[in-house]
């Protein structure tokens, strides 16, 4: 999943990008509100953390027009204790979730979970091709009747192949979203992690899930 990470307190969004990240995340952050709004309304997200008091345009103002405009990402509001008009005001305008501060990063984890499983529905929550399935909420991934141990990194790949089986995805599109920053196009990262899944998600090589479509990138076969 691609998450906007909106927070002035670079210290608090450092930390918030870190975990998220480690938990395979794609993260897009930012300290300033116009840009955040930028950002909000010319990409696509599956979920926005949005601190309340921003430079700029502040994320009541935010939410507001992201709603008024027909966009219903799912929003969770960063807000202080003590703010209990502001929370009740955004969760008026759509909000769909808030944490207070100070927080631990692992309720937020959840709360994006619950959120974008709402969001997706219980039905888009699991994805099967074949006789391998992905759990997008517990991360689990299995192969018949057996468990894959996959690295956050590497699930994160996967689940980003699989939502879309026969479509092919270049290695910088990849790149972009499962890593979330620029490399060399020259690098060989997407590669390598394509030959780690490979091994355990067909380990006898025999059906070539995931097929490299010569100078651009691969795909996941739509069996």
């Amino acid at each position: 999943m691609r998450i906007l990470v909106a927070e002035d307190e670079k210290r608090i969004a450092r930390f918030i990008r870190q975990a998220l990240e480690e938990q395979g995340f794609g993260v897009d952050l930012t300290h300033d509100g116009d840009e955040a709004y930028l950002s909000a309304t010319t990409q696509q997200y599956d979920a926005i953390v949005l601190d309340i008091m921003l430079p700029g345009r502040d994320g009541l103002s935010i939410l507001r027009n992201l709603r008024a405009q027909g966009n219903a990402t799912p929003v969770i509001l960063l807000t202080a204790r003590t703010e209990l008009d502001e929370r009740l005001e955004g969760l008026n305008l759509g909000a769909d979730d808030y944490v207070t501060k100070p927080f631990y990063v692992e309720e937020l984890i959840a709360r994006i979970h619950a959120v974008t499983r709402r969001a997706e529905g219980e039905r888009l929550s699991i994805l099967q091709v074949a006789d391998l399935s992905v759990n997008l909420i517990t991360r689990e991934v299995t192969l018949g009747t057996g468990a894959v141990d996959l690295t956050a990194r590497e699930f994160s790949l996967l689940a980003y192949l699989m939502r879309a089986p026969g479509r092919v995805f270049p290695r910088t599109q990849i790149l972009e979203h499962v890593w979330g920053y620029d490399f060399d196009p020259t690098s060989n990262l997407v590669d390598v992690y394509i030959q780690r899944l490979r091994k355990k998600i067909d380990p006898d090589g025999g059906r070539q899930l995931i097929e490299t479509v010569r100078g651009v990138g691969y795909r996941f076969r739509a069996v």
